[in-house]
């Protein structure tokens, strides 16, 4: 049997993923009570509302959100993101992640994910500092490789802070050549380092260039 590993993290009211975005809001529309109502004694039902920042917890960044003539999640490839042969490489200890990490790695066509450990705070203050993220010339060896999408389980896939993270350049280069980007993982200490299947796919929203995903991969 296939054995699937959760690489997304939980959201629940008030979660903050990221410094100054809002907290997602979980409420009920229909709740138990009231659909006795409708229905009759003993026959509930619930239906959930939700308002939610699209960056919210573990999610997909697609050309739209860099770009303004870029697609956005309805645009999605699925051959991207759905059943794709996964990398993952550790690089834990590692604050600006270079291209070094990639030699020797059959990169096209696959799923990288760099696994780093920084999800461990995620929820606390020391998720927000010193995050690991990928050098530039990371970003461009992806490119020039042709990767069907990258991942990372920090909390950004870029610098966020100091000359590294102006412009955005990882962002601006992997949206720019329609390789989606997927932030905020977990768990990727369970992964090997090859043979595995990754998926992370977001609804069909339009107008959206981000969204939550459960992410997830199958090791069997």
């Amino acid at each position: 049997m296939a054995r699937f590993v959760d690489l997304s993290h939980s959201i629940s009211e008030g979660l903050s993923t990221y410094p100054g975005l809002p907290a997602p809001h979980i409420f009920d529309h229909l709740d138990r009570a009231a659909a006795e109502e409708i229905y009759g004694p003993g026959v509930t039902f619930t239906i959930g509302m939700i308002t939610i920042c699209s960056n919210t917890g573990t999610y997909i960044d697609v050309p739209y959100h860099r770009f303004a003539d870029g697609h956005d999640l309805t645009g999605l490839a699925l051959d991207r993101v759905a059943s794709v042969q996964g990398l993952c490489i550790d690089c834990r200890g590692l604050d600006n992640i270079g291209p070094g990490v990639l030699s020797g790695l059959q990169l096209s066509g696959r799923a990288v994910l760099f696994r780093t450990d920084h999800s461990r705070h995620f929820g606390t203050p020391a998720y927000f500092d010193a995050h690991p993220h990928l050098d530039a010339r990371t970003a461009r060896a992806l490119v020039e490789a042709g990767v069907a999408c990258a991942g990372i389980d920090s909390l950004n896939i870029d610098a966020t802070q100091g000359p590294e993270g102006a412009g955005r350049p990882v962002h601006t280069a992997l949206l720019r050549n329609d390789i989606p980007i997927i932030e905020h993982l977990t768990n990727l200490d369970a992964l090997p380092p090859d043979g595995f299947l990754f998926t992370a796919v977001p609804p069909k929203i339009e107008g959206l260039g981000t969204f939550t995903v459960r992410a997830f991969a199958d090791v069997s």
